[in-house]
């Protein structure tokens, strides 16, 4: 008897996500519809089981990766959980990149085919979670897109690597530096997507896929998988840690801080309002300015430069 024998995946009882193993196929549902299917940490913690347990059982051999409802397929991260979290605590940001780098990585590395199911919008990070996959079916009146610049991030966490692979290098700046929705038939035309269906036949043609596949050599297959994901590999583990440590410290400024309020308060971004503060030689790294003033009255230091009173004990400030 083997070591990695067929574990139910009813035994999993995941919570932000829905996981079914039958007819050799792993299904893995991100079931937050409520959000768009945006992941949290906890999300990404049950997706790296299960694609791991996919992974590793012989009863499956291909894994489909889809969103619940009819609006996502993913959204990337809970921007309500960075604004109220990894704002505040930047350096568990770094940890929490290394979570969605395990992500990632477990689809890339499951040594299954994965098709994505694109029943939805799949942007930033869901983007990524696509591009992570061997072959994309997505329905007609949908699209993709980034939007790291838009929000005070970078899309580093598998765009900014597999972009170029995909479409070319200068469409890969467009969607980056623009963050333009890229629509179903533009992202075929692009190569971004293997499939572009109606959405009432998106199921069969992901199951076209799936019985092409199925009628392979698994080994074949899945050393295949490994040598054609040379170049994403080359590019990821070129550039990730970087990034990883980048953004952690990032987290630390004003343009987060603005760009996911904006989105959680459903308004847009004062973009030009932060370029013009650093034109007029003002700070946009700091909400309040550099800790640059000591109080005269109870001696506290390291309060921001545009304070006029110690927050400590309320006296003004001398200010140059």
């Amino acid at each position: 008897m083997g070591k990695f024998g067929s574990r139910p995946a009813s035994e999993f009882r995941f919570r932000d996500i829905l996981y079914e193993k039958r007819d050799l196929v792993g299904r893995i549902t991100l079931n937050r519809p409520e959000v768009y299917n945006s992941y949290r940490t906890e999300t990404l913690e049950e997706l790296i089981t299960a694609f791991n347990d996919a992974s590793c059982d012989d009863a499956v051999g291909v894994i489909v990766y889809t969103g619940a409802g009819d609006k996502a397929f993913c959204t990337g991260g809970d921007v309500k959980e960075y604004a109220e979290i990894y704002t505040r605590r930047p350096r568990d940001y770094w940890k929490y990149m290394g979570l969605f780098r395990r992500y990632l990585e477990s689809i890339l590395r499951s040594g299954k085919v994965t098709i994505a199911r694109i029943n939805g919008m799949a942007v930033g990070g869901g983007n990524e979670s696509q591009m992570a996959c061997d072959l994309a079916v997505m329905a007609d009146d949908t699209y993709l897109g980034q939007v790291g610049t838009s929000v005070g991030s970078v899309a580093a966490g598998g765009a900014t690597q597999w972009l170029p692979i995909h479409v070319g290098d200068r469409r890969a700046r467009e969607m980056l530096f623009l963050n333009p929705r890229i629509p179903a038939r533009q992202a075929l035309e692009w190569g971004l997507v293997n499939r572009v269906v109606p959405r009432d036949r998106l199921d069969e043609e992901v199951q076209t896929l799936v019985d092409g596949c199925l009628d392979k050599f698994m080994e074949c297959t899945r050393y295949t998988k490994e040598q054609v994901n040379y170049w994403k590999e080359s590019a990821w583990n070129a550039t990730v840690g970087h990034a990883r440590d980048w953004l952690s410290t990032h987290f630390t400024t004003l343009e987060p801080y603005e760009g996911m309020r904006a989105f959680v308060e459903k308004r847009k971004a004062d973009y030009r309002g932060l370029r013009a503060t650093a034109a007029r030689d003002g700070s946009t790294e700091f909400l309040w300015g550099p800790y640059t003033q000591a109080c005269p009255a109870c001696g506290a230091t390291g309060l921001p430069e545009s304070f006029r009173f110690c927050g400590g004990c309320g006296a003004a400030l001398e200010r140059e």
